[in-house]
């Protein structure tokens, strides 16, 4: 048996996404495409959605996680209200999904805030559009071990939600 046969659905969504994110960067879509990798789901158009998201909202550090970000993208995605439902009401699914995903987050890192994440992880927050203070964000570790299990950790825990909720193990 293949190691990637042999490998569970959620470790092998961490390891994608942590190699995605060393590779390629962009938290959200290393996110995305990790767990649609795994569950062969087909969201080429979530995966572009999620461009922008990352490093806290276009690289700005301010807004949540981009890889909490892609996280909810794929639950929305696979639990979320269709278009041919919007004037039915709401679903509560995709909500209730995401808010454990939220709630596990903050937990691991104290914060859903892109800028207050670097700070626990790397001990301060980087200015991603300045090319000196980038260049910092790597050698602290950016994209070699920090922002890489993040997006790891988040690909790992929606695997998990994903298989609870749909009953798999």
């Amino acid at each position: 048996m293949s190691k990637k046969s042999s490998e569970r659905k959620p470790d092998r969504a961490y390891r994608l996404a942590f190699e995605y994110e060393s590779k390629y960067g962009n938290c959200p879509q290393c996110v995305i495409a990790a767990v649609g990798d795994v569950f062969n789901l087909k969201m080429n158009e979530v995966f572009k959605a999620g461009h922008s998201l990352a490093g806290g909202l276009g690289l700005s550090g301010s807004g949540a996680c981009g890889a909490l970000s892609g996280g909810a993208m794929v639950l929305s995605y696979k639990y979320g209200r269709e278009r041919k439902d919007f004037a039915r009401g709401r679903s509560m699914k995709s909500y209730t999904l995401t808010k454990r995903l939220y709630d596990r987050f903050v937990n691991e890192f104290g914060s859903c805030i892109c800028e207050d994440v670097q700070k626990k992880i790397m001990g301060r927050s980087f200015d991603l559009w300045d090319a000196e203070d980038y260049k910092r964000f790597e050698e602290a570790g950016g994209h070699r071990d920090k922002c890489t299990d993040i997006a790891g950790k988040v690909a790992r825990w929606v695997s998990e939600i994903i298989l609870a909720s749909d009953g798999a193990s």
